[in-house]
């Protein structure tokens, strides 16, 4: 059910600000000595004010990423001007002896979305929309086909 009210779902579910990113490494040696940093800069950011929930993800063969959720865009860039955050950025982006590429990007959730049952604010209930939202093109979506046509 569309919704504008996230206080019941989990923090994620609370984030307006998304980080995504990732570091290919130069190799298994790059990746260890990351962890030196990485601990510290990952126990700073779960204690900072507006961390949400994050996950690390991995890609064959050296590359590392990171979806963190931030309850605001600036709690999102306040934690990447933290002391270790700054330390493995220099560390990574220091010619290619540690890693070869990487990128980041960050989103900002639209004020509405859907939520059901217990995630659902306004009422505990589960149940589908009445119609899509609609396309960039489009003043109304179309009807939901409850057949799944």
């Amino acid at each position: 059910m569309r919704t504008t009210d996230f206080s019941r779902a989990p923090r994620q579910g609370q984030a307006t600000a998304m980080f995504v990113g990732a570091t290919r490494y130069r190799g298994p040696l790059s990746i260890l000595t990351l962890s030196l940093t990485w601990f510290r800069m990952v126990r700073d950011m779960k204690r900072m004010r507006g961390y949400c929930w994050h996950k690390v993800y991995w890609e064959f063969p050296f590359t590392l990423g990171t979806l963190a959720f931030f309850e605001d865009r600036d709690a999102l860039l306040l934690f990447a001007r933290s002391r270790h955050h700054r330390r493995l950025m220099r560390w990574v982006t220091d010619g290619t002896k540690n890693a070869t590429g990487g990128y980041i990007r960050i989103y900002n959730a639209e004020p509405h979305g859907y939520s059901n049952g217990v995630w659902r604010a306004e009422e505990n209930v589960m149940a589908h929309i009445p119609e899509f939202t609609p396309l960039s093109h489009e003043e109304q979506g179309p009807p939901v086909a409850r057949d799944g046509r």
